[in-house]
C-alpha cells in the first residue's frame, strides 16, 4: 500500500509542476484569478485511519482505470474496494454505499464479460446494505431487467419493494413508494397487453383467464390512482386509456385525458395535448373540437409536427377568422429552421394568404403579422443563397415561396427568384 501512496504522490507531484510551469507562461503579471477546484473524492481526510487510507487509494485507482476506460483493471480494484461496505462510520457509511453503487453498475454496463446475475448479485447486496436507497436501489433493478424483457421478474421485485416498510424511513420516501406502485402497475398492463395481443381476434376479454382479469384490475386500480399525484405521467396516461378504451369506457378515458392536459395541478404537457387530439380523432371527434385541443398545443409549442394538421383544419373551415389563424399558424411554424424548406406549410401559407385576399383589410393583416419579422425574416428565408438551394433541391418550393414575396415583403428588394437562382 506504501508504493500506491508513493506512486500517487509522484503524479501529483508532476501535475503541480506542469500546473506551475504554465501558470507561469501564461498568467500576466498581477493576476489573481482561480478556476474553482471540485472536491475530490479521494481526497485525504484529517484523522485518516489505515483502513481509510486504503480505500481512498483504491478509490483513486479505480478512478484512474474508469476515465481510460480500463474496465478490466476496474473491476479488479472493485473487488477489494468492497471492503467499504464493512466501514462502521455512520458519518461515511452511506456515502461510501452509494458510491460503491453507482461505481459497481457503471463497471458493469462497460465490462465485456459482465451478466444478469452480476448485475443482481450488486443490487440485492446494495439493498441489504442500509435502508436510506433501498427504493432507489430497487427502481433501478427493476428497470434493468425490463430492458432484458425480464418483465414478470421485474414485477416481483417492485411488488417486494412495494411492500417494503422502515418506520420512519418509509414516511420519508413517500414519493418513491407512489413511484413503485407506478411502474408497478405499468407491467401490469405490459402483461396484460401482451396476453390480450395474443387473444384471437373473434375472443373476447372475459373468455379470458382469471389470470388475465386479475392484471387487468390490478393495473387499471392503481393507474387511475396516479391522477391523484400531478406530474408528468405520459406513459402511465396511455395505458390508462388503452385499457378504457379496450373496455369501451370511452365516458372515463376522455376524462381522464381531459383532466390530464386541463387541470391546473398538473404542470403544463404539450404531450396531453397531443393524447387528447388523437384520441378524440380516433373517435371521430367534431373539428370543432379539434381545433380547440389544437390551438392550446400552438400556444405551447408552435413549432408541433400537428400544427400541420391545425393548419389545413382551419383551411377547411372557411371562415375569416380560421384564415387568418392559419396564417398565423404557418408563420409561427416557419420561425423555426426546422420547417424552413417544407413546401406543405409553405402551401398552406399560400393558401391562407389567397383565401384572406378576398376581404378588404387583408394587407393589414398580413403586414400586423410581419412588422415584428421584417428585420430577420427576410434573412431566414429569401436569401440569393435560400433561392439556389431551393432550385436545386425543391423547384416548387421556388415557385411557391417566391409567389409570396410581393405579400409577406413588400418593402424589401429580395435577391430570390428563379431567375436569380440560375445566375
Amino acid at each position: 500500500m506504501d508504493d500506491l501512496e508513493n506512486d500517487l504522490n509522484l503524479r501529483e507531484g508532476l501535475e503541480r509542476d506542469d500546473d506551475d510551469s504554465s501558470d507561469n507562461g501564461s498568467r500576466k503579471e498581477g493576476s489573481s484569478f482561480k478556476l474553482p477546484q471540485v472536491q475530490s473524492i479521494c481526497q485525504k481526510t484529517l484523522h485518516e485511519t489505515g483502513f481509510h487510507q486504503s480505500v481512498r487509494l483504491c478509490l483513486e485507482f479505480i478512478r484512474e482505470a474508469m476515465l481510460h476506460h480500463r474496465w478490466l483493471e476496474a473491476a479488479e480494484y472493485m473487488a477489494s474496494y468492497a471492503q467499504v461496505l464493512e466501514d462502521k462510520v455512520n458519518l461515511t457509511a452511506q456515502q461510501y454505499k452509494e458510491l460503491f453503487w453507482r461505481i459497481s453498475t457503471e463497471i458493469l454496463h462497460h465490462h465485456p464479460k459482465s451478466t444478469m446475475d452480476d448485475y443482481n448479485v450488486i443490487y440485492e447486496r446494495m439493498k441489504h446494505s442500509g435502508f436510506k436507497h433501498y427504493l432507489k436501489i430497487c427502481l433501478e433493478h427493476s428497470f434493468h431487467l425490463m430492458l432484458h424483457g425480464q418483465i414478470e421478474t421485474a414485477k416481483q421485485k417492485l411488488s417486494e419493494a412495494e411492500s417494503w416498510r422502515h418506520g420512519k424511513e418509509t414516511a420519508s420516501q413517500y414519493q418513491r413508494t407512489k413511484l413503485i406502485q407506478a411502474y408497478r402497475s405499468l407491467l401490469d398492463y405490459i402483461i396484460w397487453f401482451e396476453k390480450k395481443s395474443r387473444l384471437p381476434v373473434n375472443d373476447s376479454f372475459e373468455s379470458d383467464s382469471q389470470g388475465m382479469e386479475n392484471y387487468y384490475r390490478q393495473a387499471s386500480i392503481n393507474l387511475k390512482e396516479i391522477l391523484k399525484n400531478p406530474g408528468v405521467w405520459d406513459p402511465f396516461i396511455l395505458s390508462y386509456v388503452t385499457m378504457l378504451e379496450f373496455k369501451e369506457d370511452q365516458e372515463q378515458a376522455l376524462e381522464v385525458l381531459n383532466r390530464y392536459a386541463y387541470d391546473d395541478s398538473f404542470p403544463p404537457n404539450p404531450n396531453a395535448h397531443v393524447f387528447l387530439y388523437q384520441y378524440l380523432k380516433r373517435h371521430d371527434a367534431s373539428q370543432k373540437k379539434l381545433k380547440k385541443v389544437l390551438k392550446t398545443l400552438h400556444f405551447l409549442v408552435p413549432s408541433h409536427e400537428l400544427m400541420l394538421e391545425y393548419s389545413s383544419l382551419l383551411l377547411q373551415s372557411g371562415t375569416k377568422k380560421d384564415d387568418q389563424k392559419a396564417v398565423e399558424v404557418a408563420l409561427d411554424m416557419l420561425d423555426f429552421t426546422c420547417w424552413r424548406s417544407n413546401l406543405d406549410v409553405w402551401k398552406c401559407l399560400q393558401k391562407s394568404v389567397q383565401n384572406l385576399q378576398t376581404e378588404e383589410d387583408w394587407k393589414s393583416f398580413i403586414d400586423e403579422k410581419m412588422a415584428a419579422r421584417k428585420d430577420w425574416w427576410p434573412g431566414l428565408h429569401y436569401t440569393k443563397f435560400h433561392a439556389v438551394k431551393d432550385a436545386d433541391e425543391n423547384p416548387e418550393l421556388l415557385k411557391v415561396k417566391a409567389s409570396l414575396i410581393s405579400v409577406l415583403c413588400p418593402d424589401r428588394i429580395l435577391k430570390y427568384s428563379v431567375e436569380s437562382s440560375q445566375e
